[in-house]
């Protein structure tokens, strides 16, 4: 059986974990945080795809100079490289470098740092790369019957989610940092 977190809590006692830090208890992240997290994340991606869009054109749409900018071509116009197969798997592999380096990084996307969650390997490790490309791809199995897979934290007795089972990960919630003063 995969396991989402280490196997430390009773039958009577829900999982935590400590922060090495604060000596407080981590808990597992619920559906919310997660999907208010998704949706912080989701504008990000969409300026991110934006750009990535736009220097795609710039550098594969080849317009022509001598029309006058007024007519110039529209994207349905430009390069047919950039409405195939290619430039749909260069927007993932976009998707995918946002979520892996972020996660690589500190475990954190933005907004899962305004939601205070945190994906962690078993261990309380950040994941490493290849379980970061895993995760993402998990994910889709868990987003694709209608999010069935993140609801399945409601009733998983660790708060896991498909993709956490997957792929050894977990996303605890982080306490709040005492305030200063």
């Amino acid at each position: 059986m995969l396991q989402c977190a280490p196997q430390i809590q009773t039958r009577d006692q829900p999982f935590a974990m400590t922060n090495a830090t604060t000596e407080q208890p981590l808990v597992p992240a619920g559906v919310l945080p997660r999907l208010m997290a998704m949706l912080y994340d989701a504008m990000l991606l969409f300026a991110l795809l934006c750009m990535a869009t736009l220097l795609a054109v710039m550098v594969m749409g080849k317009l022509d100079p001598n029309i006058p900018e007024a007519s110039s071509k529209v994207m349905h116009e430009a390069d047919p490289l950039l409405a195939g197969l290619g430039f749909q798997l260069y927007l993932v592999a976009v998707v995918i470098g946002f979520y892996c380096l972020f996660w690589r990084k500190n475990g954190q996307t933005l907004g899962m740092q305004a939601w205070r969650i945190q994906v962690q390997t078993q261990h309380g490790d950040k994941p490493g790369w290849l379980r970061c490309i895993a995760r993402c791809l998990a994910a889709v199995i868990s987003i694709a019957p209608g999010f069935l897979g993140y609801f399945w934290i409601w009733i998983d007795r660790e708060n896991c989610s498909w993709h956490d089972r997957l792929t050894g990960t977990r996303v605890m919630r982080l306490p709040k940092k005492a305030k200063k003063g």
